[in-house]
């Protein structure tokens, strides 16, 4: 077999096993905007009906208006938004802290950090709720975002990054007369472009899907989230999965929106980390 025979060889595997993939990702998808638009009774038809009879909007304006969506919408960007930009700037803070400064126990406050990542962050969930109890934070924004600013993943990534750095660019900003924060915020911030966008992507993403803490801090329906919305949708007795489907639906638009436009940065910031990590 020659070399051309080999290469075309490959690369029809290489395609078939991604078209695959696509398809397993694609599928779930699919199935999900067109159930959105059926009725109950053609959600549980067996043999399964792909299509619906009729295209229509009533789950959506049902999810809309009946459910309050509006409400749980707007908790949901409140908090992620509040939540990734004080988790960026933290992280950001401490991995240039780690990367760039020289301070006692360091390397051992780091280590440590990095043990606390290993914990499974549902071994936190009682601990915190008692502080937030004894705090009096139950059900307000505070409890949503405060237990989770800190993201021991943003430091150690963004700390990989920063210490790739070449040491003259912080040399060059001490004898212009820079402090430290005029270093970071000035001249390394900037740099940490492509890297941030994918750290803000992927903590934007935990914070819109999270269920679990929402569902433990919250007990009224004025500051529930969209993840905790689409769990009521879920009965014990039954499950009107059009509705949850149309509910789907709305919850995932911002992610791709936000995923098609940070796609160029969110990649190069992966892969950046990985090579220098």
């Amino acid at each position: 077999m020659n070399k051309k025979s080999r290469e075309l060889r490959e690369k029809i595997i290489s395609y078939t096993i991604l078209t695959l993939g696509a398809v397993v990702m694609l599928v779930p998808f699919l199935w999900m905007i067109l159930t959105s638009f059926k009725t109950y009774a053609e959600t549980v038809k067996i043999p399964i009906q792909w299509l619906p009879s009729v295209w229509n909007l009533n789950n959506y304006r049902e999810v809309l208006v009946k459910l309050d969506f509006v409400r749980y919408y707007g908790n949901t960007i409140l908090v992620t938004v509040i939540t990734t930009s004080l988790m960026l700037f933290i992280g950001s803070l401490s991995a240039f802290a780690f990367a760039r400064m020289n301070f006692p126990l360091k390397n051992l406050l780091f280590y440590m950090l990095l043990t606390v990542f290993m914990v499974p962050s549902q071994m936190t969930m009682i601990p915190k709720y008692l502080i937030i109890t004894k705090l009096k934070w139950v059900d307000s924004l505070k409890a949503l975002v405060i237990p989770n600013l800190f993201s021991v993943y943003t430091m150690f990534m963004l700390r990989q990054f920063f210490a790739s750095l070449p040491r003259e660019l912080e040399d060059a900003g001490k004898i212009d007369g820079c402090s430290y924060f005029r270093l970071y915020w000035n001249i390394e911030m900037p740099l940490c472009k492509s890297s941030i966008v994918a750290i803000t992507v992927l903590n934007v993403l935990w914070c819109w899907n999270d269920l679990l803490w929402p569902l433990i801090a919250t007990s009224s329906d004025k500051m529930r989230v969209l993840s905790v919305a689409m769990a009521t949708l879920q009965g014990q007795h039954g499950t009107q999965y059009q509705l949850l489907m149309a509910a789907g639906v709305l919850a995932v638009i911002p992610m791709i929106i936000i995923y098609i436009f940070g796609q160029k940065y969110f990649i190069e910031g992966v892969a950046f980390s990985g090579l220098k990590g």
